[in-house]
């Protein structure tokens, strides 16, 4: 993400893992720090965009992550969040990943609003993959019922075989055609596009 978002401009990255860090460095990408969401290493106003990619359900608290996001933004800057959907799609996969929540709409909305941002986008994505990811869930949840879950088990395996990353890139480059048009009403993760207000101080 760090590469493709170098496309645009000066690119930052942060992480709490000093391996993660290292991963990066290792591939040659300099412009990487260690530090916490809600302790972010940089000054006021230092972005126009900040991106918290699949990040805030990882921590016990989202609102101290969502006031330093705005912290390290300029007036008018923007904040690019997704974050997983529904609590009824809770599984093995989100248990291996340590995740803390998942999100309904209105729930990040609120945390967004909260910490001074005003909303410019809000929509659920991964919409094409809800129902086969939803019947997945529910299923193995029926499994579980009948013989023991084995813990810290992914619901995926590395590396993706070729043709599945072929078919699941073509599903998301669909679904971003739709979403740059309308918002989706339903879908396994959702997205929101806050702004610090441009009147706002530092």
């Amino acid at each position: 993400m760090l590469t493709y978002l170098k496309s645009f401009g000066a690119a930052e990255g942060v992480d709490i893992d000093e391996e993660a860090i290292g991963y990066c460095r290792d591939r040659g990408l300099r412009d990487v720090r260690l530090g916490e969401a809600a302790k972010l290493p940089y000054d006021d106003g230092t972005f126009d965009l900040v991106t918290a990619l699949d990040v805030v359900e990882h921590l016990d608290d989202d609102r101290p992550a969502f006031a330093e996001m705005r912290r390290v933004l300029r007036p008018g800057g923007r904040l690019l969040v997704t974050v997983p959907a529904h609590k009824f799609l809770w599984g093995d996969q989100d248990e291996v990943n340590q995740h803390k929540r998942r999100y309904v709409a209105a729930e990040l909305r609120e945390g967004l609003l909260a910490s001074g941002f005003e909303i410019l986008r809000l929509s659920y994505m991964n919409a094409l993959l809800f129902p086969p990811i939803a019947a997945a869930r529910l299923l193995r949840r029926l499994e579980h019922r009948v013989r023991p879950k084995t813990p810290h088990v992914s619901d995926f395996r590395y590396p993706a075989p070729s043709p599945l990353n072929f078919v699941l890139g073509h599903v998301f480059a669909a679904e971003g055609a739709i979403l740059q048009r309308v918002d989706i009403p339903l879908g396994v993760s959702v997205m929101a596009l806050a702004e610090k207000p441009k009147t706002a101080n530092l």
